[in-house]
């Protein structure tokens, strides 16, 4: 739940944040995004533990990678997320509208989307904290097709509808996650698309699937919701092009009610099915990831016990359809290590 604080701090707040919005309007896109990178660049030499952080998720993801590389892509995605929320946010509604949106976004691989939205049933959009996870809604409500999405409420009440109410001009509905259940059950039935970011640990009784190599919790609702209205689920992304406020948006599957029915357990098939889905998209522009944040955080059971990894969850893994005997010995190999015991995986 969003922290409550005092109205005055809440004011000292917005107001200074308000006053910086209207000063970068003063200023190109392309010269506020050189000037958000190089605040990014500093916030990732000074802060050191969010630092070494993000250098070990990346470290683990990419265990191929040479230290520079790991480093290059640790910076660089500070600089996004700088750029994303000092820059993109705030011109975002006021450059992308139902006249212009072409000149900033170009529909590169979406055809697999656009066909799942035309059919006119409901559709799961889910996107991950990879290129800029917030367009992506966004510009498909502003071309016609609208989008309940779902995000956390900011602490600060002030903050929180203003920047509401900007994503909300174009068709666009935002609930916040709190007891938000119930209203994105009425928003599907009643035939609205739902948007999810859905890379985010879900804590020690979410359920864990693969995600570059590890076990990493994720929400079960997704899965369930899809499952209760056969609902298709589509994994895309909005992905910055170079230097500028530009971006393409790409899907990179959709997960068909057809898929998952004859699974053995369609909830784990679907979930693991749409991490694998956000996994590709990652790997194809690292650099825009959001690798501060903390995916691996929650642990499933048995590692917390010392146990090593049951055989029922490696067959589980082993059944998946992309799943190949190297991946498969390296999440296990994962997932005993605090163990200390040996793979059971050849």
């Amino acid at each position: 739940m969003a922290r409550k604080s005092s109205a005055i701090a809440n004011w000292s707040q917005y107001l200074p944040l308000r006053i910086a919005a209207g000063l970068l309007q003063c200023f190109s896109p392309g010269q506020n995004l050189h000037t958000a990178a190089g605040i990014g660049s500093l916030l990732y030499r000074t802060n050191r533990k969010r630092r070494e952080r993000t250098l070990d998720n990346i470290r683990l993801s990419f265990p191929e990678w040479d230290e520079a590389q790991v480093r290059e892509t640790a910076e660089r995605s500070y600089q996004s997320m700088v750029q994303l929320a000092m820059v993109d946010a705030l011109i975002m509604t006021r450059l992308v509208t139902p006249d212009t949106w072409a000149s900033y976004v170009h529909l590169k691989d979406v055809q697999p989307v656009l066909n799942a939205l035309e059919e006119g049933k409901p559709l799961l959009m889910l996107t991950g904290h990879c290129g800029n996870w917030e367009m992506l809604a966004y510009t498909l409500s502003v071309i016609g097709f609208p989008i309940t999405g779902l995000a956390r409420p900011l602490d600060n009440p002030l903050i929180n509808k203003w920047l509401l109410d900007i994503r909300q001009a174009h068709g666009l509905q935002v609930l916040t996650k709190w007891g938000a259940t119930r209203e994105l059950q009425r928003s599907i039935e009643r035939g609205r698309h739902l948007g999810f970011i859905a890379d985010q640990n879900a804590g020690d009784q979410g359920m864990f699937v693969p995600f570059f190599g590890r076990l990493a919790s994720s929400y079960k609702s997704i899965g369930l919701l899809a499952m209760r209205y056969e609902t298709p689920v589509a994994i895309a992304q909005a992905r910055r092009v170079g230097h500028q406020f530009k971006y393409e948006f790409i899907c990179r599957d959709v997960i068909r009610p057809e898929d998952w029915a004859d699974q053995e357990d369609p909830l784990f098939y679907i979930t693991a099915r749409y991490n694998h889905a956000l996994e590709q998209l990652i790997r194809e522009a690292p650099e825009q990831y959001l690798w501060l944040h903390r995916r691996w955080k929650s642990r499933p059971r048995f590692e917390r016990e010392g146990q090593p990894m049951p055989k029922t969850m490696i067959d589980k893994l082993a059944a998946l359809p992309w799943m190949t005997d190297q991946e498969l010995g390296r999440i296990v190999d994962a997932s005993n290590r605090p163990a200390q015991t040996t793979s059971p995986v050849g």
